[in-house]
């Protein structure tokens, strides 16, 4: 599995949504899903930007809601993050329960599991960068609720290796599924496996009914735990050739819009900041797809560094970039993200309190 990088074959990816087929077949490893999360996560394309060009195919929004939920819920996790800030690396709801250690099971990181479906996921993750929704659910839910490990450490990991990795959505996926952002702990058993990833194994030790499975003790395969340091190594970059004559457009992980504000002659620097790489790590398979999606924005420079060691006060009023939790010490001109619904902003307790806020703007999608 490959993710093409040019600006083009992206947009060509949105025109070949099935926004229908999707809502009936997202949950299944072989479903019609879109592949979208890591462009919408490099910040190449917007929640809202989707979701129009879906709508001017001339769906109602009541055909797709199950679509137009999920690209929501990642602008949900986004707001979370944005009013919380470094709290979501907390437990946010309430503590997670069951919780024998603070580390990662082994064998889920050898990809040994002994659930074949599970193990055929981490390896693909590996590989390619990327893992279907349920199979990240069924991972964490492995890990959390069955091996008893605390989510944090686990949930670098797998931030780690995706090409989407997006630190709201992940870590508050985790939290969901360990159930300190959710009320009820997330288990899957066999047969709910078998039934969504096309495998038929049997005899495993989650191979029984839910009320058994919730009651057993550490499986032999989760019990030998281990951590680890994660590291991303960036590159050499000489410092920016800067024309005073024009502004100072800011890219860096969450934001390779290769469309904003192009037509403005304007010095383009992607950024990055060691110390953000330091606190969020990501792998060399990421960071060389950040690479490539950099390359769709004209006249583009990398930079390694500090912001404030590159850039001066009086650049400041030159300097323009999209607010994100992880740049709140830029300065200059703070450009608002493209929300799907920019008015509902803050921490909702629940997607559902979110998202009826949500409904109410749906003419905004369509006009």
């Amino acid at each position: 599995m490959n993710f093409v990088t040019k600006h083009s074959d992206i947009m060509a990816l949105i025109d070949a949504v099935d926004p229908v087929k999707y809502g009936i077949t997202r949950n299944y490893l072989d479903g019609a899903v879109t592949k979208l999360s890591p462009y919408i996560s490099r910040g190449v394309i917007s929640t809202k930007q989707v979701a129009k060009a879906i709508l001017k195919k001339g769906y109602h929004p009541q055909q797709i809601l199950i679509f137009l939920k999920e690209l929501a819920w990642r602008d949900y996790f986004q707001q979370t993050w944005a009013e919380l800030g470094a709290n979501i690396n907390t437990d946010v709801k309430q503590a997670q329960t069951k919780v024998s250690h603070f580390a990662i099971p082994q064998h889920i990181i050898d990809a040994n599991t002994g659930i074949t479906a599970i193990d055929n996921g981490i390896n693909s993750l590996y590989q390619t960068g990327y893992m279907h929704n349920h199979m990240r659910m069924y991972v964490a839910g492995l890990t959390c609720n069955i091996g008893q490990s605390h989510w944090l450490h686990p949930a670098r990991w797998m931030y780690y290796h995706l090409l989407d990795a997006d630190w709201a959505s992940n870590a508050l996926s985790w939290q969901w599924v360990a159930g300190s952002f959710n009320n009820k702990k997330y288990i899957a058993n066999q047969e709910n496996i078998n039934t969504y990833c096309s495998t038929s194994q049997t005899n495993t030790y989650l191979d029984m009914p839910y009320d058994a499975l919730e009651k057993i003790a550490i499986p032999e395969a989760l019990v030998q735990t281990t951590t680890f340091n994660l590291k991303t190594d960036l590159p050499l970059t000489p410092e920016p050739k800067l024309n005073n004559n024009q502004p100072i457009f800011i890219y860096n992980f969450y934001n390779l819009d290769s469309q904003w504000n192009r037509n403005i002659q304007a010095n383009r620097i992607l950024l990055l900041e060691p110390d953000f790489f330091e606190q969020y790590p990501v792998s060399p398979k990421t960071l060389g797809f950040v690479m490539a999606l950099s390359e769709n924005i004209k006249d583009i420079q990398v930079v390694v560094g500090a912001f404030d060691a590159i850039f001066k006060p009086e650049q400041y009023h030159k300097i323009h970039y999209k607010e994100h939790p992880t740049n709140l010490h830029y300065k200059g001109n703070k450009h608002e993200r493209d929300w799907m619904f920019g008015q509902v902003k803050g921490y909702h307790p629940s997607f559902y309190a979110y998202w009826k806020k949500c409904e109410m703007l749906f003419n905004q999608l369509i006009n």
